[in-house]
Formats: C-alpha cells, sequence, structure tokens
C-alpha cells in the first residue's frame, strides 16, 4: 500500500485537526530502545510503557513502532507481564532514531465540510522534523509519517510555506477542534535555535490556518525550565474543552518558573475572541523540581494524554500529584483520570503526551 504524497497545498478547505478528546481509532506509539535518553535509567523505561500500553489498550487499539523483530519479541514478553491484552495491541517494524512520536509522527486531519465531520476521511500533515533543532540523528523519525500514511493508505501533505518544508513538531501547538490553537513564541519564533529562520508570525499563522484548519493562534511566551525542546506548549497549557484551558501555575516567586508561568497565564486571562468572548482558564499546580545529575527536567502535569475512556496524568511521587488528578478528572468528566508514575521517564525530557500520537476515528480508507 502506498501513501498519496501531495506535495502541493494544505489539505483542503474543510481540513480540520480534532481535538484530542475527539473519539480514537487508535494510539500510536514507538517502543523505547535509545539507552542514551535515559542515561543509567533505561530499564525502568519498557515497564513505564508497558503500564501506558495497558492503560489505552483498555480503550482503544494500540499500534507500536519497534526497531525488529528482534524488538517486538521483547516489547510482547513485557507487555504479558504486565497484563496487557496483546489483542489490542499492533505492533508495526518501522525503525526510528527515539520513541517521541508526538512529535516526529503526523498530524491526523479530518478533511470533510463541517457537517460530516464524524465521518470524514482522514489525511495526514507531514511536518519538517529536525530533532528539535537540536540533535543530529532525526532521519529514521522523519521518515515516521510516510510510513504510517503508506500503512493507513492516506494521503499525506508536506507542511509547506510557498515551497519552503516548515519546521515543527505535535508537541508544540495543541488545539481545541473548534478553531483555536495555542503555540509558544519560544519555540515557533525564538531565538537561537530558529526552527524557521525568516518566516514570521504571519506566515506561520498562515500555514497552521491552511493544513490543520484553525482560525486563531493563542501566542504564550515562554516554556517551563528543563525542556530540551525550547518551549513545547504540551509542558505548560493544554485544551480541555471548545475555549477551556488548562494552564501550568505557581504562586511561589521563589519557583524558576513563576515568571513565565505567570506571562503566560496573563496571555490566557487577556485573550478575547472577534466576539468578545473570554477563555475558561483552569490552573494546573506545579509539582515539586524534579532534578537527577544536575538537572532540573521538565516534569509537568500538563503533557497528560486524553484517550477515549481515560486520562492519563503524569505523577512524580509529589503530593501535588493528586491534586492535579483531580483538576484533569473535574476537566473531563465521563473520563477516568489516571495517575502514571513518570519520575524516571521525564529524565528523557518527555512524559506521556510526547510519547502518543492520537488517530482519529473517521471512516476507513478502502483496505484498513
Amino acid at each position: 500500500m502506498t501513501a498519496r504524497r501531495e506535495q502541493g497545498g494544505g489539505p483542503g478547505p474543510h481540513a480540520r485537526m480534532p481535538a484530542e478528546w475527539e473519539p480514537h481509532d487508535a494510539t500510536w506509539i514507538a517502543w523505547p530502545h535509545e539507552r542514551s535518553d535515559w542515561p543509567g535509567k533505561f530499564s525502568t523505561i519498557p515497564w513505564t510503557y508497558a503500564e501506558i500500553v495497558r492503560r489505552l489498550s483498555s480503550d482503544e487499539y494500540v499500534e507500536v513502532l519497534v526497531q525488529s523483530p528482534a524488538q517486538l519479541g521483547r516489547a510482547r514478553r513485557v507487555l504479558t507481564r504486565s497484563a496487557v491484552d496483546l489483542e489490542r495491541v499492533r505492533f508495526h517494524v518501522c525503525p526510528t532514531d527515539r520513541s517521541w512520536t508526538r512529535d516526529s509522527g503526523p498530524s491526523f486531519v479530518r478533511t470533510g465540510p463541517a457537517s460530516s465531520a464524524a465521518e470524514a476521511p482522514l489525511a495526514l500533515v507531514q511536518w519538517k522534523f529536525t530533532g528539535w533543532a537540536k540533535y543530529d540523528n532525526w532521519q529514521l523519525d522523519r521518515g515516521v509519517p510516510e510510513w504510517i500514511a503508506r500503512h493507513l493508505g492516506l494521503p499525506l501533505h508536506k507542511a509547506l510555506s510557498g515551497s519552503r518544508w516548515v519546521v515543527c513538531e505535535g508537541g508544540a501547538f495543541d488545539v481545541d477542534g473548534s478553531g483555536l490553537l495555542l503555540a509558544t513564541e519560544e519555540c515557533l519564533l525564538g531565538e537561537p535555535q530558529a526552527r524557521n529562520p525568516g518566516l514570521g508570525r504571519e506566515a506561520l499563522e498562515s500555514v497552521l490556518r491552511e493544513y490543520l484548519g484553525v482560525e486563531e493562534v493563542i501566542w504564550l511566551r515562554r516554556g517551563i525550565l528543563g525542556d530540551d525542546t525550547h518551549g513545547h506548549v504540551d509542558d505548560v497549557a493544554r485544551f480541555v474543552g471548545p475555549r477551556a484551558v488548562v494552564t501550568v501555575t505557581t504562586d511561589d516567586p521563589s519557583d524558576l518558573d513563576f515568571s513565565a508561568l505567570s506571562e503566560n497565564r496573563e496571555v490566557l486571562d487577556a485573550y478575547r475572541s472577534r466576539g468578545g468572548a473570554r477563555l475558561d482558564v483552569r490552573e494546573l499546580p506545579v509539582p515539586r523540581p524534579v532534578l537527577f545529575g544536575g538537572l532540573r527536567l521538565p516534569a509537568s502535569y500538563a503533557n497528560f494524554y486524553v484517550a477515549n475512556r481515560t486520562v492519563l496524568v503524569p505523577t512524580f511521587d509529589d503530593p501535588r500529584d493528586a491534586d492535579a488528578i483531580d483538576v484533569l478528572r473535574k476537566a473531563f468528566p465521563g473520563r477516568e483520570a489516571v495517575g502514571i508514575r513518570a519520575r524516571d521517564l521525564v529524565w528523557g525530557f518527555g512524559t506521556i503526551h510526547c510519547l502518543t500520537q492520537q488517530q482519529p476515528a473517521a471512516r476507513r480508507a478502502s483496505g484498513r
């Protein structure tokens, strides 16, 4: 099966990236293998992934990318010992550099008019992945969207600004499915990393409108300390409903993130739609700083993932874990908010949202 690669133009005038809480057919992940991402802690990581897969597979299918048939066997053994229902897990040999599927994977969009959105076929958007403008080994990861598009038999659209392929990652933005998108200036407009030198705010907003179907971009200021991605928004603020946002806050001026988080909160409070409507802004606490090897790690409850019946929340052996779970339980009534111990996982500079990519439910393509 081949992917229909579309080089020019977006997925169409009715393209819309669904919100994460809309129904899924599956969640995609890549089984962990890059030991340098978790130096000294890698042995615990497959078991954390297994718990994530166990929880997800009770809700929806989990599509697992593995490096080789040998790794497939190892992953299967870990999942079996962790009481995962393997009938709900599908393995695919697709080599990757790392396991952060949110960032290297495609963005799924629906392509039908609003009146038929629930049945609209899917298309994939492929961003130019460059290892967060930081690492050299990204070549295998860059091929993941094309592999998934080929497997699913779906059209694949390169996100272009003119003839220029736009650098971005899935964790750099969050959508509410109703026209709004969150991003940070630090990540997509900032220096010195400059993912897209010379491509300014207006041009980037045009790309986001064309390929994801958004109407407005809400630009927050900065991400949190320890974030290896230069300010991904999925560590600071996330949509939990149409025009409803949870944002990470602290009232402790001695916290090194206090200034950045306060600025972001001010932006959200000040936002008004063209009709004058405000956002529904809710607060998420911050855990105490998580340190390892002299580094402050990007521990954030905002890196949660919304599955069909569950919200998976990273936890850090912190008294505030329960408060964060309670906030997200109330934000998603009808779903079970479940803590996943992520203190070792965050040593890789990411947690649950970073490693997952949702495949929205839509009319299946022929042959799938």
